[in-house]
């Protein structure tokens, strides 16, 4: 009989993050190709996992049309060799799709259902921009349950900016400057490259090539020159290039286990599930969403904000993450936050990049046994926000080294 178990992050890996449109690496490249790839990277990382004992593949995009559509979870499986065996669906909820992938993997896992799982999600932002295609319903305008300017993120941002004066364009321009130059400190120090899968491109020309690092960095990014930039979304705004997160490409997945499984194949888990949650927002003010869902994941865990000693909180945009971090009395430059920086610098694939989140969470963990809890967390589009908080497997209770 199925019993209730821990459920575990076992490993996480992903394509490089590329630059959506013509220009981008992933041009000529197809998003369910991009899965595959990534998938086929887990699984050899991880060959002691039998791939008939997969129990279910999830994969998230945002747009599910064209190549990304299809019931991606089960094509991206029998493309990446998995057995006909294994069955696969596929998830949306926006920006915290491949979250969303893997914290439903991980209750049927953690309620004995499934012993083994994949979880993922891919977003081609250059093919499939986010609102393509989709016809929203009338009655959202007609009957003003949610203002037109709710489908653009950007003037979403631009409204924290209203509702928080003190959450000023200055201490956002500083947030997105020191997310640039953390990711290149952290790709200096080899930090992120191990959890990338290669991926072979083709150019306009036709010539192939291999993609092997996030295309969007800006590692030159400064100050003085965020203050000049345009601010697209309001005229004389406080958003701009330099504040959010690029338009991107990518593709990312997980292996998920329950503790039999952990067990039974010797397995070495990065992270265990503590809880998660979900919460609702108005959409025109969506960035605040992970304020109420943390709230709701601390209480299940029984924890406080003073318990989480790691924090990946997407970088929709820089104002997103400071109402976070200010609502909850942590300074913008915490070490704990985001200390190999984020999205402003390797780009938000939409629904990839919950995962993306995990990865790095569960490669800082094994440095820090000194942490015992760590938090990712996401605004979502259309008012919602989605918090995970996790357990390092790795903590020994000692403070932190010098």
């Amino acid at each position: 009989m199925a019993e209730m178990t821990d459920v575990f992050f076992v490993d996480g890996m992903r394509t490089p993050f590329g630059r959506a449109g013509e220009k981008g690496m992933y041009w000529n490249t197809r998003a369910d190709d991009l899965v595959v790839k990534a998938i086929i990277g887990l699984m050899e990382r991880n060959g002691d996992v039998p791939k008939d004992r997969i129990d279910d593949v999830a994969i998230a995009a945002t747009s599910q049309t064209g190549d990304q559509g299809l019931t991606l979870g089960r094509t991206a499986a029998i493309l990446a060799g998995l057995p006909m065996t294994v069955p696969g669906l596929a998830i949306e909820r926006m920006c915290a799709g491949a979250m969303t992938s893997v914290t439903t993997m991980g209750a049927s896992i953690g309620v004995g259902m499934y012993d083994l799982a994949l979880a993922g999600g891919v977003e081609h932002m250059g093919r499939h921009p986010i609102g393509g295609n989709v016809d929203p319903n009338p009655r959202f305008v007609a009957e003003k349950l949610v203002d037109p300017g709710a489908l653009n993120m950007g003037v979403t941002a631009e409204r924290i900016h209203d509702r928080f004066p003190h959450l000023t364009k200055e201490r956002a321009d500083r947030f997105g400057v020191a997310s640039q130059h953390k990711v290149q400190a952290a790709y200096d120090a080899s930090k992120i490259q191990p959890d990338l899968v290669p991926v072979a491109v083709k150019n306009a020309e036709g010539a192939w090539g291999l993609a092997t690092e996030d295309e969007g960095r800006r590692p030159e990014t400064t100050l003085e020159g965020l203050a000049t930039l345009k601010t697209p979304f309001r005229p004389h705004g406080r958003v701009t290039a330099g504040t959010s997160s690029p338009l991107t490409d990518g593709a990312t997945i997980s292996l998920l286990a329950g503790g039999d499984a952990v067990k039974e194949f010797g397995l070495a888990p990065k992270m265990r599930m503590v809880s998660f949650a979900f919460a609702g927002v108005e959409p025109e003010i969506m960035g605040i969403g992970p304020i109420p869902s943390t709230e709701k994941a601390l209480k299940k865990a029984g924890l406080t904000i003073d318990d989480i000693g790691l924090f990946e909180l997407n970088e929709a945009f820089a104002i997103q993450v400071i109402s976070l971090l200010d609502h909850f009395g942590i300074a913008d430059d915490d070490p704990r936050v985001n200390p190999w920086g984020g999205a402003i610098a390797l780009g938000h694939p939409l629904a990839a990049s919950g995962v993306r989140l995990m990865i790095q969470l569960a490669a800082q963990f094994a440095e820090r046994p000194d942490v015992r809890y760590g938090l990712t967390a996401m605004c979502v589009g259309l008012g919602q926000g989605g918090s995970v908080i996790w357990e390092n497997p790795f903590f020994d209770g000692k403070k932190k080294r010098k």
